[in-house]
């Protein structure tokens, strides 16, 4: 999907109000994520490589978040790809 902040796509597939949007830069994948409940979230944390995740998500240790999953590396490029 894509809308005028980007393409995006749902990390959450039953939650529509927190969107997860890529774009391909200096030969990466970056992320950054928005949240209709939380508009400090996009003007707060900037885009993020994935190489910075995939090794966050290596060390990370909670329960109720899975980076993995949220910040979707296959999804993402298949997105960009198509746009």
């Amino acid at each position: 999907m894509k809308d005028e902040l980007g393409v995006y796509y749902y990390p959450s597939a039953g939650n529509h109000r927190v969107r997860m949007y890529v774009k391909r830069e200096a030969g990466a994948v970056w992320f950054r994520m928005w949240n209709a409940d939380d508009p400090r979230l996009w003007e707060e944390h900037d885009w993020v490589p994935y190489e910075a995740i995939r090794r966050a998500a290596e060390i990370y240790t909670g329960r109720n978040f899975d980076p993995r999953r949220a910040y979707d590396i296959d999804v993402a490029q298949a997105l960009l790809d198509e746009a």
